[in-house]
């Protein structure tokens, strides 16, 4: 008897997908031959919920360890609308182990971030068999040292700020570059000592903006003529800490301004009278092919996954923990989130290059 084993992508996109799917799938080839069938679930837990799948062959698994995107689509369905029924009827906890049970799953692996794992926990609570793995630029899973598209994604952001430097300085601006990451910072922190950012903002810590206009300004009593700042999306001021979430969004709303970056960029220029312009690479840093890292991270990734199949170990998550494959169980990672602490090394290490972090 053949065992079957489901696979979707959920959440945004992100370089290494297509890698891991190809991982899973050569490596449980190889162990298991012909004793293995592997459904694709289209769209997400969208396509769990509405009955999307197919069979899928093995030659679909091959030349794609390059391809960026997902071959099995994907879409967002927030984790708090789960077990909500809305004006459609369907109880989507219900739907999915319906289809779960159609689809004669042995189990199922969820690609994804922490959206993805929190749903993928509550359908391990449900009693299916679930193996999720974790993707995202952000690398902000909680448990695992590195996701996949991280270090693409660092990639992109870095070359982003590369290039902003030379149109900085010819026309002496101070540029803000807006990367991606609403919670955690890794990937404006990464980016931006690899590019040579003068100022990171991160949103685990809380910026003002005079100590950002001092450090743009002491640049220029150096003759420096530009300035690069790299800005997390998520940021907020030393004033917006002390509020809670709708009452910064409320202040922004009222103030006109539509991103943090775009208010960031307008301080600047008001309190330093310097030209200042914004860049938003934005979908840019999930897009194209992954890096050398991260295909031969996602492979090591889909190969320990295809392990845990081999072994039936369900109810957990694969991560990477002192450059050593492992896993997590999914209820002890679901609902957190890894962010940068503050004695993390790599903080340490801009300030003492003298980068401002606000």
């Amino acid at each position: 008897m053949k065992k079957r084993i489901g696979i979707l992508t959920s959440g945004g996109d992100c370089p290494g997908l297509n890698a891991t799917i190809r991982g899973v799938a050569k490596a449980l080839y190889q162990r298991m031959g012909d004793s293995v069938e592997i459904i694709g679930i289209a769209n997400g837990y969208s396509g769990l919920i509405n009955g999307e799948w197919r069979v899928m062959q093995p030659h679909e698994f091959s030349g794609i360890l390059t391809v960026g995107g997902t071959i099995l689509g994907t879409k967002r369905t927030p984790f708090k609308l789960m077990r909500v029924i809305g004006e459609d009827k369907v109880d989507k906890v219900a739907a999915m182990k319906k289809n779960y049970a159609e689809m004669k799953l042995d189990c199922l692996l969820t690609l994804g971030g922490n959206g993805t794992h929190k749903t993928a926990n509550l359908l391990s609570e449900e009693g299916l068999n679930i193996i999720g793995l974790p993707k995202t630029i952000d690398n902000d899973i909680y448990g695992t040292d590195v996701t996949f598209g991280f270090h693409t994604a660092v990639d992109i952001a870095t070359d982003v700020i590369d290039r902003i430097h030379t149109t900085a300085g010819s026309h002496s601006r101070v540029m803000v570059v807006e990367i991606m990451g609403n919670k955690a910072g890794w990937l404006t922190l990464y980016a931006g000592i690899a590019g040579g950012a003068d100022i990171i903002l991160i949103p685990e810590l809380p910026y003002s903006i005079d100590n950002v206009c001092r450090a743009v300004e002491a640049r220029g009593k150096e003759g420096k003529n530009f300035s690069i700042v790299a800005v997390a999306e998520g940021v907020y001021d030393t004033v917006e800490a002390r509020m809670k979430k709708k009452e910064r969004a409320a202040k922004r709303t009222e103030a006109g301004e539509i991103t943090a970056t775009s208010r960031i960029a307008r301080q600047i220029e008001e309190k330093t009278g310097l030209e200042t312009r914004v860049c938003v690479p934005g979908h840019m840093q999930r897009g194209g092919s992954p890096s050398a890292y991260d295909r031969v991270l996602a492979t090591q990734f889909g190969v320990h996954a295809a392990k845990l199949v081999e072994a039936e170990q369900y109810g957990v998550t694969v991560a990477m923990k002192n450059r050593r494959t492992t896993e997590n169980v999914l209820s002890e990672i679901a609902g957190k989130s890894r962010l940068v602490p503050p004695d993390h090394a790599m903080l340490s290490v801009a300030r003492r290059m003298g980068i401002c972090l606000g």
